[in-house]
């Protein structure tokens, strides 16, 4: 019998599971959501006996759902202050410790949010009024007991929680904390089937109340891969207009947005994200800096819509912003947990601006970035360094680039919040490895490292949002193999660089490309016609638009093209544009 096991056969917990019966919610449930302003709405009943710390507790529950975790935190213990012994307050106090898909639990912070209840779990239990709060505070003892690895933990959380769903099925929080739970007992590796169950559970409760911003959060993340994402468009649609003051929700949309190629959306989508958390920020005295998870999306979107200069100030205005926020903050502590999410998210978006601008000594190659104790945003400056250097020829810093990047490989350890980032390492100093030794004409060696990294990748479960290994590895296949003089099976790897991030500007132009030289102008007109229609805010100064815009305009006749297309196109000859083509990629 194991630990875990041996946990279960505590007094209490037996205790809880007897008395888990198929009870009708209180007169509340039937009474209609509440709502929270700029929030959503939500029935979430408890023995609360004070009416204003019940709907105190019903906005930190909302903001529990949107991942708002520091002020669902805060807005819980004002309801703990509002009523002693709030069970279900102290219940979500301890929930907003642990952050399921992102594979994080504070231990510490969460034991001590229950402590309020008292030092032992029989203590704590013995305060709950009725079955079914005696089983949302039993379900959270078990993620915070200590007892066996977390893995065990998070599926043992998982199984009381679909108990929990079955015995109290009119409780749709219940329904939709066992959906996310099952898409935490992963680990933050995207399980397909346990996502899309969990999806589908969050749809059910999207039917019942369109307004819980659970609902249409969770069937988001269930299905935010390109395979499935179609089936969250309704969520994705709504999401941003259930909770308007929620930053997170307005930029959830956009991990439906990505994953279709949809990138105005998701440029709108992070640009009210960022004024939301903007606002707050001000209303609070704290510096609004513009780096971090909804701003390095932004620029993603922006350099997939060929809005170049917006996404290189944007990088900018990281730098200057996170520069001059960590010394405007006050209190040590405050400034260091900047500092720290700075030295992540800079060299994150710096290495998105030296791949997607391909300016190989523009200023993004330039910028100086903080030294990061993070061992992938290390790596990515490394990478993005090495890759710049190669492309304009400088083998020998490309070399001492790789060569950190190799040590780093060789010392990496197993990330507890992010099980694929040592394969996401090898992919990065593959894919450097193999674009360098291309550099000296070695295309079979080459060919051999970069396919390696795009199986890899193959073999590994999807991660949303931009591409992880900033260089797609069937792109820069798909490119080499361009450069090799094999362009038919550099089509096939831009497909597959697609499948994987759809409408991705340099894969369609790789693909448009390699569709030219195999002599198929019909599709590579309609490859071109998807990247004018996608560039319509672009700059206008931009070669490769100007390049598809001639293409199209040659050989637009035969084509399938998008609405929009084909205006005010220059013309130039297929053959000219062929040898152009060759010419770039051979100079790769």
């Amino acid at each position: 019998m194991t630990t875990l096991q041996s946990f279960f056969r505590n007094a209490f917990v037996l205790c809880v599971i007897a008395v888990l019966t198929a009870l009708p919610l209180s007169a509340h449930e039937v009474a209609g959501p509440s709502p929270s302003a700029g929030l959503g709405a939500l029935v979430f009943p408890t023995s609360a006996r004070i009416p204003e710390a019940q709907k105190t507790f019903e906005r930190a529950a909302l903001l529990l759902h949107l991942f708002e975790y520091d002020e669902a935190a805060e807005t819980f213990r004002k309801a703990q202050a509002l009523e002693p012994d709030f069970v279900m307050a102290v219940w979500g106090e301890a929930m907003t410790h642990n952050h399921p898909l992102w594979n994080q639990l504070d231990q510490q912070a969460g034991t001590a949010a229950l402590r309020k209840l008292g030092d032992k779990p029989s203590e704590r239990l013995a305060k709950a009024h009725t079955p079914r709060e005696k089983a949302y505070l039993s379900a959270v003892e078990i993620l915070y007991s200590g007892v066996g690895s977390k893995v065990e933990r998070d599926a043992s959380y998982e199984v009381a929680m679909s108990k929990m769903a079955a015995n109290f099925p009119n409780d749709n929080q219940a329904q939709l904390f066992h959906a996310l739970a099952l898409q935490g007992r992963s680990q933050g590796v995207r399980d397909v089937a346990d996502y899309l169950r969990a999806a589908e559970i969050s749809r059910r409760i999207f039917d019942r109340n369109p307004q819980n911003p659970g609902a249409a959060h969770y069937w988001i993340h269930g299905m935010d891969d390109p395979e499935h994402a179609s089936g969250a468009i309704e969520a994705a649609r709504a999401l941003a207009k259930i909770a308007p003051d929620a930053g997170h929700a307005q930029h959830m949309t956009s991990h439906i947005f990505i994953a279709l190629g949809l990138w105005d959306d998701l440029v709108q989508a992070n640009v009210e994200a960022s004024r939301v958390v903007d606002a707050q920020s001000r209303a609070s005295g704290k510096p609004e800096v513009r780096c971090f998870h909804y701003n390095e999306w932004l620029e993603y979107g922006y350099y997939q819509q060929g809005r170049i200069r917006e996404a290189n100030q944007l990088l900018l205005k990281c730098k200057r912003s996170g520069d001059a926020g960590i010394k405007a903050t006050k209190g040590k502590e405050g400034a260091d947990k900047l500092a720290l999410r700075f030295s992540r998210s800079l060299p994150a978006m710096r290495a998105t601006a030296v791949i997607e601008s391909r300016d190989w000594s523009g200023p993004a190659v330039q910028l100086q970035v903080p030294d990061s104790t993070v061992g992938y945003a290390a790596a990515v400056t490394e990478f993005s360094t090495g890759y710049a250097a190669a492309q304009r020829g400088d083998l020998v810093a490309a070399k001492i680039a790789l060569a950190a990047l190799a040590k780093r490989v060789a010392t990496a350890q197993p990330d507890s919040e992010d099980l694929q980032a040592v394969d996401y390492l090898n992919i990065l100093h593959d894919d450097l490895a193999g674009l360098i030794v291309s550099k000296r004409g070695e295309f079979d060696q080459a060919l051999t490292l970069v396919r390696g990294a795009a199986a890899r990748l193959d073999a590994m479960a999807f991660d949303f949002g931009p591409p992880v290994p900033v260089k797609p590895p069937h792109e820069l296949l798909g490119e080499l193999l361009l450069a090799a003089n094999k362009p038919a099976e550099a089509a096939e790897a831009f497909t597959r660089s697609l499948e994987l991030a759809p409408m991705r500007a340099q894969s369609l132009l790789g693909l448009a490309r390699a569709q030219v030289l195999n002599n198929e102008n019909t599709d590579a007109a309609a490859t071109y016609a998807k990247v004018i229609d996608m560039w319509h805010q672009a700059d206008t100064d931009l070669p490769e638009l100007a390049e598809a815009r001639r293409f199209v305009n040659e050989h637009a006749k035969n084509a399938v093209l998008p609405s929009g297309t084909g205006k005010a196109l220059q013309t130039e000859s297929q053959e000219s544009l062929q040898a152009r083509v060759n010419s770039t990629f051979r100079a790769m």
